[in-house]
């Protein structure tokens, strides 16, 4: 039983990377290898770009890398990002992110009610019985 659990836990762990998202900017040569058709040598050309030109911009930016099309970059952006941990971890593209900023939320002024205020009044003075 401990072994059919290992062996569960072990290939749960291994399938994990394929699920998260990548950032292009952060990403190791074997997180990049995760992505569907990027093997070493692209992993590594990613790599290469990225020493050579600075961080990427954008994720539209990796058609720039040799070896990378429009097509395959835009195969690839759901499972890229681009210097946005919150969205990495949501695992939403760099666009849905920009997109996410750009909707200004309007500014409501929220009124908190209050209970009307009583003017306070001395209670009426009790009658008292006079003395005989």
């Amino acid at each position: 039983m401990k072994k059919m659990l290992l062996v569960l836990v072990t290939a749960f762990a291994f399938s994990i990377p394929a699920w998260a998202v990548v950032d292009l900017n952060t990403a190791t040569q074997s997180q990049l290898e995760t992505l569907d058709g990027v093997g070493p040598k692209k992993a590594q050309a990613i790599i290469e770009y990225r020493k050579k030109n600075g961080a990427f911009k954008s994720v539209s930016d990796l058609d720039k890398v040799p070896g990378f099309g429009a097509k395959t970059v835009d195969n690839l952006k759901k499972d890229i990002t681009v210097g946005n941990p919150k969205a990495a971890a949501a695992g939403k593209t760099d666009k849905m992110a920009k997109e996410a900023k750009s909707v200004a939320k309007p500014a409501i002024p929220v009124a908190i009610p209050t209970k009307p205020t009583v003017p306070a009044t001395k209670p009426a003075a009790m009658p008292t019985k006079a003395k005989q």
